[in-house]
């Protein structure tokens, strides 16, 4: 029995072989596999993404995260003497000042300049943060994310080693509003005939955006759950997306965040208001279990890294036993796993009628 009053780390990894690591996407996008899990009853059956029409009704919303990711990986010199430079850029912090990760960071000292893309790009370095981030001013003629559209390359995670060779696979079919620094990896899966099949049968698409931050990948390094501090991300739910979910609730349909960004997103508005409204703002919220979910009534989400906090999310919404439980089965029936990973589905009662 899990001990909500002292959740440990540990309490949240298992086993998982390394060559059920996904390293490329699969193939058309809605073809991955798609793990259905009754939120009531923790019964499993085994799907594919394409048929999620079938587990949805008429009068369902789905909430998707619109944010767009940033070709935020840059390589260059230094300006001085040609000595070989990364950016990451991580926040944008004014116009054309960011907070970045830069290796190696012993180059980059205040008022120190760097060129990229054989010169359409120039950056200074600002300011040197306590954790080893800089702040750097880009100059360039064109506007920034234009440029970076041509010479930047995706910051995937650091589990995936394969070079991505179509950037728009890390991107949602959907994604419009720029600023992320990882994808809402939970609506790669979906293609522009299953949204389009989706909103014929009736089931409403609800746009948030939550631009995610590089957060998402740091390790919880606490043993004590409790003790890990949350990484900020900038959020809007538009008033069309607070009108379509309240009207779905009203009329006994269920609202299913598409994500963990989405169901963040969701949750935090809840949080602040006691119902959904619109909003923008930072949230920090951190959902492990033992949080009880105002806003949503089922989630789409890939498979996580052992001891994140998006497997505790997951283990809030699900329970933690059936979560473990899960995953365990995922493993032994070859899942692929994270970002380019496979998906579940969880929802409460069995298939729709």
């Amino acid at each position: 029995m899990l001990d909500l009053s002292n959740l440990k780390r540990s309490d949240f990894n298992y086993a998982l072989p390394e060559e059920l690591i996904a390293q490329t996407p699969i193939e058309p996008r809605n073809h991955s596999r798609l793990m259905v899990i009754d939120r009531d009853t923790g019964e499993i059956t085994h799907d594919r993404f394409y048929n999620l029409c079938s587990h949805l009704k008429k009068g369902d919303c789905l909430v998707i995260n619109d944010s767009r990711v940033l070709p935020a990986r840059i390589y260059g010199e230094r300006e001085s003497n040609g000595s070989f430079i990364e950016f990451l850029l991580l926040e944008q912090r004014a116009q054309n000042v960011w907070e970045i990760l830069c290796r190696p960071g012993k180059k980059a000292k205040v008022g120190t300049r760097f060129v990229f893309g054989g010169g359409k790009l120039t950056a200074e370095i600002l300011e040197v943060l306590e954790d080893g981030n800089r702040v750097a001013r880009f100059f360039c003629d064109e506007n920034l994310f234009t440029v970076l559209d041509e010479i930047g390359q995706m910051p995937l995670p650091p589990y995936i080693t394969e070079k991505l060779e179509n950037k728009e696979r890390y991107q949602t079919v959907y994604s419009r509003e720029t600023g992320s620094a990882a994808a809402p990896t939970a609506g790669l899966h979906f293609t522009e005939e299953q949204l389009s099949d989706l909103a014929e049968m009736g089931v409403n698409i609800a746009r948030v955006t939550l631009h995610v931050g590089l957060g998402t990948f740091r390790p919880v390094k606490e043993e004590l759950v409790t003790e890990h501090k949350m990484h900020s991300e900038f959020y809007v739910l538009p008033p069309e997306t607070a009108e379509i979910i309240n009207k779905t609730k009203a009329s006994g349909g269920r609202v299913v965040a598409v994500g963990t960004t989405s169901c963040r997103t969701l949750e935090s508005v809840y949080q602040k208001f006691g119902k959904i409204a619109p909003d923008s703002g930072s949230t920090d919220i951190f959902i492990y279990p033992g949080y009880r979910f105002g806003a949503i009534d089922g989630l789409i989400t890939n498979f996580h890294l052992p001891e994140s906090t998006l497997i505790m999310l997951v283990s809030a919404f699900l329970g933690y036993e059936n979560t473990m439980r899960a995953y365990n089965v995922a493993v032994a029936e070859r899942y692929r796993f994270f970002s380019f990973g496979d998906a579940m589905l969880i929802l409460p009662g069995a298939r729709a009628e």
